[in-house]
């Protein structure tokens, strides 16, 4: 479908760019501000209008209970207006609120609404986590063979099924014994296995472990704009041969930052790219930020653990467990940021999100959707922050008017939230700025 679009002369490229992103935006905001409305409607506040997009009305209706459901001429985001929520402090106009409006409603009630759109968000994340686990199964931790990469599968004498005894002597007792292989510095593609196949050991060759095949490719870095893909086999790096993962991450982390010659083995065929390394950000393992040359890819073993199903219980920990780390991750980003671990040049704003979903999309749309979960938590814990106009600066406010039983000066909120607009927007330009330098760099 993505090589379809991009085929369309004049307009397939920037939809490419485009429609991943509105995509993606429209299902988390639309689910946020239906979050606001659920909650707003069971506390008996009326929503005069559910927009999905933004801007100038293309159709609309209104349901029984008199709320116009609207989509807008322009796809980005949405909004729910409630009955007399007529600025960004939602504060009515004149002294008396009117019933069943925002402003007349009881504390706890503006309260729950409030907060129910972020919780919407985490919950469409865990929900979206919970279903792939449900989905793709959860590998087993014992020395059993999966699948082998397709490119060793015919070349050894190793099956799917087979149990792994030892590698190059080495005891295989569970599954990640495995990765200590990442560390060898091997200088042959093969290693010597021993195996079990059903209740008979056998001596054979295989493939080393951890042979240079590419896991994953970084949204929007060197490797994407080369055109590497996963499940890529790098056979050489600027002619010399690459026989192990660490092999490769030596020689790029000592490359200059200029386009090198890069050899992939992909379906049986030699395809040789070019690609330009570039200076990256990366936290170590005392959590520091260090920069190293890189390419953006992750490694994947030449042989893949046994994949069994999840129970329901077991899902349902796993979403939990996931969107839990999103969660936290963020709070660390933003920590980082607020400290000056890192700087406002690392930020993303829409554009840059947009650049990353449209690579992602390209190189695989079945990512989007975990793309999904990742930004509905990041925008549900934006959307706390104690920042007027957001959802956390209405809850600060609410907890204001709670401890000291009266609501607070409406000039003072009014200039509170001409502040935080005004913060947002220069916030915005400079992250833009950021998002198109970067893909000015991609592009060259």
């Amino acid at each position: 479908m993505i090589d379809f679009i991009g085929s369309l002369p004049i307009i397939g490229t920037p939809l490419i760019s485009i429609l991943p992103f509105l995509f993606i935006i429209t299902i988390v905001v639309f689910v946020h501000e239906y979050g606001h409305y659920i909650i707003g409607k069971f506390c008996g506040i009326h929503a005069e209008i559910f927009s999905v997009g933004m801007g100038p009305t293309i159709i609309s209706r209104k349901d029984k209970h008199g709320t116009i459901w609207q989509i807008a001429a322009i796809p980005l985001g949405g909004y729910v207006k409630f009955l007399g929520d007529t600025n960004a402090s939602s504060l009515p106009k004149g002294d008396i609120a009117q019933p069943h409006s925002f402003n007349s409603a009881s504390l706890r009630s503006k309260t729950l609404t409030v907060l129910a759109g972020p919780v919407a968000n985490f919950i469409l994340s865990f929900f979206i986590f919970m279903l792939l686990a449900l989905w793709h199964g959860k590998q087993s931790n014992e020395p059993i063979i999966g699948t082998i990469h397709p490119e060793f599968s015919k070349s050894y004498d190793i099956q799917s099924g087979d149990i792994i005894v030892s590698i190059n002597g080495r005891k295989i007792s569970k599954f990640t014994d495995i990765y200590s292989f990442i560390y060898d510095d091997n200088t042959v593609q093969h290693a010597n296995y021993i195996i079990n196949r059903n209740g008979v050991f056998i001596n054979t060759i295989g493939p080393f472990p951890t042979v240079p095949i590419i896991g994953s490719v970084m949204p929007v870095s060197p490797a994407s704009n080369a055109g590497l893909k996963s499940g890529d086999l790098i056979t050489k790096f600027n002619d010399q041969s690459i026989l192990s993962f660490k092999q490769l991450q030596k020689i790029i982390v000592e490359s200059d930052i200029k386009k090198q010659k890069i050899d992939v083995l992909r379906n049986g065929e030699i395809i040789k790219l070019l690609i330009t390394p570039m200076l990256r950000e990366f936290q170590n393992a005392n959590g520091e930020i260090e920069e190293k040359v890189s390419i953006g890819v992750s490694s994947s073993l030449a042989i893949s653990p046994f994949t069994s199903s999840v129970s329901f219980k077991e899902s349902v920990i796993h979403g939990f467990q996931k969107t839990y780390l999103v969660l936290t991750q963020s709070i660390m980003q933003i920590s980082k940021i607020i400290v000056g671990d890192i700087g406002f040049e690392n930020l993303q704003g829409p554009v840059g999100i947009a650049h990353v979903s449209s690579d992602i999309a390209k190189s695989d749309i079945s990512y989007l959707i975990p793309l999904i979960a990742i930004i509905s938590t990041s925008i549900g814990f934006l959307n706390l922050l104690p920042i007027p106009i957001l959802d956390g600066g209405h809850l600060l406010m609410f907890a204001y008017e709670g401890l000291t039983k009266r609501k607070p000066n409406q000039k003072y909120l009014n200039l509170a939230a001409f502040v935080a607009i005004s913060g947002l927007l220069t916030l915005m330009f400079i992250v833009s700025i950021n998002d198109l330098s970067r893909i000015f760099m991609f592009w060259n």
